[in-house]
């Protein structure tokens, strides 16, 4: 008895000197667990989004301490009044302002280093450098790349130089909104149309609002000409959110362009707006008569289906002929789908994420009549942007999806079975923020970083 009395009491004391320690850890590691555990996902596990920001809402530690409790509905920043006690905010705001003021973030890609993966060796060859948050990349018929930037430009590389382009849409440059994806008609060099995704002005101020909107022209020496608009999303209003947006066409020549739910999670379910949908158009703009919502009473007849968060990579497998895509969870479940014909994906209904600030945002990760992703990351990689391989300059790799990600600064290379992904690996660890991955017409992999602003080519040995 007494043997099990001291064996009790140790217990107790053991446990008392756990929670002493605990209320002493040091405050700054406890912020930067928190931190990493929270913010990373949206601003940068280096903080990245803190360099150089303009401080909107004020770089005091008192505004920062009220954004982190309070949030910012509009631009997509949520409260953490429940998450955090005021201290442990206080202490956050701290570690943000003390670990957040590096003038910029470089990394820079030996090309001379060979980099082994599973499968192949390849080095990394700097394209192009010097750029501002560079969102989509396309091709012309000569090479030339051309290269949008989400601040509002639009540039073409000749191979040495950029050359700006005139004739660009005003873009809501707000939040994640601005000059977007870029995309070539399949039958360029008989017609002449290129196609850029963007996010509008609603009225004549940000306090206006905007959305996603499409148009397409021609380009003429270095200026757009014959501009269309062809499609325009509502509604509209002011956050900064899941614009979407990807542009992709179908082997039978359809458009397919991406909206996001725009913050608001609960129009993803409601087929009478544009948001959380990925919407199919003939590529003048107007609607295929096989749309699958065409004859539904108030429904947006673009929309091909629904239940979507926020998709940024979309491309077609060359294997199976179908539209991929991958869209942003939100903390945990961003997922790979097959975007296929009038279904619904469940967003905010079914998802394997939870709210960024901890809380449950659904219970359920499967309902009946709402489709499942190929797969999902839990932790979230934040996603962005992808491309099939193909050609004959990365054999090991044919028909691979690889996938870029914000988060984790890393590609993700998917190994595929049909539309079935059977196998990761995870390379180019500890670059920078991945906004995009293309194939380019002379075979290479092209990968374009956000900040700082670079894009590579991928170089097989």
């Amino acid at each position: 008895m007494k043997t099990l009395l001291l064996f009790f009491t140790g217990i107790f004391i053991a446990l008392i000197f756990m929670g002493s320690s605990k209320l002493k850890e040091d405050p700054f590691k406890a912020a930067e667990r928190n931190y990493q555990e929270y913010c990373a996902g949206c601003h940068g596990e280096e903080l990245q989004k803190f360099v150089n920001e303009d401080w909107k809402y004020g770089k005091s530690p008192e505004a920062l301490f009220k954004t982190i409790k309070y949030g910012q509905e509009e631009i997509g920043m949520p409260d953490f009044n429940i998450t955090f006690t005021d201290q442990e905010i206080r202490d956050l705001s701290a570690y943000i302002l003390a670990k957040g003021q590096k003038e910029e973030f470089v990394k820079s890609i030996d090309h001379e280093t060979l980099i082994h993966s599973e499968k192949l060796t390849f080095t990394a060859d700097t394209v192009i450098a010097g750029l501002d948050i560079p969102w989509g990349m396309t091709w012309l018929p000569n090479g030339d790349m051309l290269i949008t930037e989400r601040a509002g430009m639009l540039y073409r590389f000749d191979g040495n130089n950029l050359h700006k382009i005139s004739g660009v849409p005003e873009v809501y440059a707000f939040g994640q909104g601005g000059l977007l994806d870029i995309e070539l008609h399949p039958d360029y060099e008989r017609n002449g149309w290129l196609y850029i995704s963007y996010s509008y002005y609603a009225g004549k101020t940000l306090d206006d609002g905007g959305s996603t909107a499409l148009m397409r022209a021609k380009l003429v020496g270095d200026k757009l000409m014959e501009a269309e608009i062809l499609f325009k999303a509502t509604p509209t209003e002011k956050r900064g959110q899941h614009f979407g947006s990807r542009i992709e066409f179908d082997r039978d020549g359809y458009l397919f362009l991406t909206v996001g739910d725009r913050g608001r999670k609960e129009n993803a379910q409601l087929i009478t707006n544009y948001s959380g949908s990925v919407h199919r158009l003939n590529d003048d703009g107007t609607i295929p008569k096989d749309n699958p919502f065409v004859n539904v009473p108030g429904a947006i007849p673009s929309t091909w289906n629904y239940g979507h968060r926020n998709i940024q990579g979309l491309a077609i497998n060359p294997a199976t002929g179908d539209l991929i895509s991958h869209e942003h969870g939100p903390k945990g479940g961003d997922e790979i789908n097959v975007e296929s014909k009038g279904l619904n994906y469940g967003w905010p209904e079914i998802s394997y994420g939870i709210n960024y600030n901890g809380t449950i945002l659904t219970e359920y990760t499967e309902k009946e009549g709402m489709e499942q992703p190929i797969i999902y990351w839990v932790p979230s990689i934040a996603p962005c942007g992808m491309d099939f391989v193909e050609g004959d300059k990365y054999p090991e790799w044919k028909n691979n999806l690889i996938v870029g990600s914000l988060r984790f600064k890393y590609i993700v290379r998917c190994e595929m079975e049909g539309n079935e992904v059977v196998h990761q690996e995870i390379l180019l660890r500890d670059t920078d923020r991945v906004r995009n991955v293309k194939m380019g017409p002379d075979g290479y992999l092209y990968i374009a970083y956000e900040t700082p602003g670079y894009i590579i080519r991928l170089i097989p040995q």
